[in-house]
């Protein structure tokens, strides 16, 4: 009987997988991560997550969890799984949940990163963990853009082709664009994303850097729901989950089903 719940926090750099959900002649994370914990844990495993990775698109803080009935204390599977996973996978953290917990459908909250390098130079070495553009952006601009697209809205105009089934309506909590060094960062915070919408919100918001839009052409591009009238969707090797954020008494969940992501 597997009457133990186990949650996990894992980090991972996306660059070698065709995403986190399983995929039939597929290199995923959820493949790779259900393979080994089922060696382990003796009996096969289906992994609850936060948010469904798309290709390329790392993470620094993503939530899963799984049923089992292991022996194995949470740091001894943590320890175990680990030495097992390819180097570019890594749980950070293992602990027993209440028998409730989903990964899914507790999340309050997430936080997604993406980084820009704003130089006309790069280094070789990270290459695979940025969207290097070289031209200069409007930091102030772009900073006056995304208090426009705080809130809740229809973000129709945001999201992805594979996301249409889903409600496009979502709260953006905070969006903040800082400078680090030669990096651009902008960071996240809502309670749910739409297919690529974290990095379709980044092309926009460079293009309001570059000038192509003003900052108050967010307002018409939420009202539009037109995809088309949006800026670029940017590559994934920028994007990263950073952060889940759990309310810490958690009801049942009858459906054990699992939603889309970023």
């Amino acid at each position: 009987m597997k009457n133990r719940n186990i949650r996990l926090t894992l980090e991972y750099d996306g660059t070698a997988y065709s995403g986190w959900q399983k995929q039939p002649q597929a290199i995923t994370l959820q493949g790779v991560l259900e393979e080994r914990l089922s060696k382990i844990s003796g009996h096969p495993v289906d992994l609850l997550v936060a948010g469904r990775t798309d290709a390329g698109v790392h993470a620094l803080g993503q939530t899963a969890n799984f049923l089992t009935s292991s022996k194995l204390s949470a740091p001894k599977l943590k320890n175990v799984l680990n030495h097992q996973l390819p180097h570019d996978i890594r749980v950070v953290q293992a602990v027993e949940a209440p028998s409730t917990f989903h990964a899914t459908y507790h999340a309050k909250a997430r936080m997604y990163r993406y980084i820009i390098r704003n130089s006309h130079d790069y280094t070789v070495f990270d290459r695979h963990t940025y969207h290097h553009h070289r031209m200069p952006l409007d930091l102030a601009a772009m900073r006056k853009a995304a208090k426009y697209l705080v809130g809740t809205h229809d973000f129709t105009a945001f999201r992805g082709s594979l996301g249409k089934r889903a409600n496009p309506k979502r709260t953006l909590i905070k969006i903040t664009v800082k400078k680090r060094g030669p990096n651009l960062v902008l960071e996240y915070l809502g309670e749910s994303f739409l297919h690529q919408m974290v990095r379709i919100l980044s092309g926009t918001l460079v293009y309001v850097g570059l000038k192509k839009f003003k900052p108050e052409d967010m307002k018409a591009i939420l009202k539009s729901k037109d995809r088309m009238k949006a800026g670029p969707t940017l590559p994934p090797t920028g994007l990263f989950l950073v952060k889940v954020f759990y309310p810490k008494v958690f009801p049942l969940v009858k459906n054990w089903g699992s939603k889309g992501g970023e």
